[in-house]
């Protein structure tokens, strides 16, 4: 049941047992203040170590740790899926300390995804273009690309990188992209494998 009394989902009912995969005691002492959040996986990356739901009810999201899903027998969290957690408050907002259930039906595949939210998109004014991966860094969530020797560097984000279905770049690594102009120089509006089919031109 959420916080508001409601179990839209019906998603509730199975987790109030509380069972956990490895059936092992809990060893943290479990907090006082703890409420059952039914929501959606705004999106979790493994190699940070969390991600973050988007409570049904409104308000901030909520932290969803890796050693959290783990422990209670799930490998990963995929984004759109339905998740029922038990949370509590830290310092800077509610965290996941116990997933009771997860639905990955309603799960989104990366190329679904809509366009990046938390950085400024760009409108491409190339055409799809071979690149080589300059820098990228996977926790600062951005990086580089460059077509040659005297050539600007083409600014890639993350979240361009997850639209397209791919979850990082290596240095040295090619790539197909288009780019456009954004508020610092040229910014990759969309980036895919070398190798991968050129879509229609029209």
């Amino acid at each position: 049941m959420t916080s508001d009394g409601s179990d839209a989902d019906g998603l509730g009912g199975k987790g109030g047992l509380h069972l956990r995969a490895d059936d092992q005691p809990v060893s943290e002492a479990v907090p006082a203040d703890l409420i059952e959040v039914a929501g959606a996986i705004k999106w979790f990356d493994v190699a940070k170590g969390y991600g973050f739901i988007v409570p049904d009810g409104g308000g901030a999201d909520i932290l969803l740790h890796v050693t959290t899903l783990r422990r209670d027998g799930f490998q990963t969290a995929h984004e759109g899926a339905r998740v029922v957690v038990e949370a509590t408050a830290r310092a800077r907002g509610l965290q996941a300390f116990r997933v009771l259930s997860m639905d990955d039906s309603t799960a989104i595949h990366p190329a679904q995804l809509p366009p990046p939210r938390t950085h400024v998109a760009v409108v491409a004014t190339s055409g799809l273009e071979r690149a080589e991966v300059k820098w990228f860094n996977r926790l600062r969530g951005f990086g580089f690309l460059s077509r040659g020797p005297g050539t600007p560097d083409i600014f890639v984000h993350m979240e361009t990188l997850r639209r397209y279905g791919m979850t990082e770049l290596r240095p040295g690594q090619w790539v197909l992209v288009r780019f456009g102009d954004g508020s610092k120089g040229l910014m990759a509006a969309e980036v895919r494998p070398d190798g991968a089919p050129f879509p229609a031109s029209h």
